[in-house]
């Protein structure tokens, strides 16, 4: 969780160019261009889920995907070069933060359209089932593409096949700029499951004990073979749409209620309380500082892609090759 925010942070301020050292280049600009959305406050749930889970397991995310792919085990370095669109990055800068992707780890991309990673998630799945492989699928998405067709279709095929997937619904509360709840008919995600009958598991996703307790649960469920499960984690998005959205459409006491509940404050405090060792917790804050410190200078001292990558990893149909 604490590598998770130490990321965020710091891509926050790159992508906004203020006055630090992940700020401006040597020519003024941003360090990261285009949208960065950030999953700064939901960290329990991305750490409490990939916990469980293998190497060789997928996962498929969202265009709020950071936290995510960290937690699946992909290179810091490799992910903040990409970022900042360098020819170091997992996709050799193409992609940017909505379409962070690392195979090596089973970590199938982000994904810049809302709600589609749960076919994508569906179809590995059912590549796995059909291959006969012990590995499963985890598809993590938000509250807002519960609304959207491809969430019913993905849980209908998905139960129809029994398919090894586990839907993971991170519940912000918010859809971009609109809050969620007023425009989604009944309780949500976990009830929705339900009536494809698949069973669903509601959790507080800000306690990352919580989490871990019930994705394992999940996990080892959908691993034995008799299908998919949904977790409906209800967390908050502390930060705006995107790192320059003030997110002023909020009420300002919503967000300050929202932050009592700090998934990483409230481990912390739960670590003390049960006698741990308040050295160990700085320990790791000055881990992740100094890897995040690190990826920021590796990252900005990387090169940038040769003109000719542009003509790469594309559909043709012959036209456009490179001279």
């Amino acid at each position: 969780m604490v590598r998770i925010r130490a990321f965020e942070n710091a891509a926050e301020i790159a992508s906004q160019g203020g006055v630090s050292a992940y700020g401006k280049a040597a020519d003024g600009t941003a360090r990261v261009r285009g949208p960065l959305h950030l999953s700064t406050g939901q960290e329990a749930v991305p750490a409490g889920v990939c916990a469980h889970l293998k190497r060789e397991d997928y996962l498929t995310s969202t265009h709020r995907g950071h936290g995510h792919t960290l937690a699946k085990g992909a290179d810091l370095q490799g992910m903040m070069s990409e970022l900042f669109g360098k020819a170091t990055g997992f996709n050799g800068g193409k992609g940017g933060s909505m379409h962070i992707a690392d195979f090596s780890v089973g970590m199938l991309g982000a994904n810049g359209v809302v709600a589609a990673g749960l076919p994508i998630a569906v179809g590995a799945a059912h590549a796995q089932k059909l291959q006969k492989r012990d590995a499963i699928t985890v598809c993590f998405f938000g509250d807002g593409a519960i609304n959207r067709g491809p969430f019913l279709e993905a849980l209908n095929w998905a139960q129809v096949y029994s398919l090894p997937v586990l839907f993971v619904c991170e519940d912000n509360r918010w859809s971009a700029t609109t809050a969620s709840g007023p425009m989604t008919a009944g309780a949500g995600a976990s009830v929705r499951a339900e009536s494809f009958d698949i069973p669903a598991v509601k959790v507080d996703g800000n306690d990352v004990l919580a989490v871990f307790a019930a994705a394992a649960t999940l996990v080892q469920q959908v691993r034995s073979g008799i299908g998919p499960r949904l977790l409906h984690a209800i967390t908050y998005r502390v930060k705006g749409h995107v790192s320059v959205d003030p997110a002023a459409y909020r009420h300002p006491d919503e967000l300050n209620e929202a932050l009592k509940t700090d998934p990483i404050a409230r481990a912390r405090a739960a670590y003390l309380q049960a006698g741990g060792d308040a050295g160990v917790l700085a320990a790791i804050e000055t881990q992740a500082t100094d890897e995040v410190a690190a990826a920021v200078a590796g990252a900005d001292a990387a090169p940038w892609p040769d003109a000719a990558a542009a003509f790469t990893d594309i559909q043709t149909t012959g036209a456009g090759t490179w001279r």
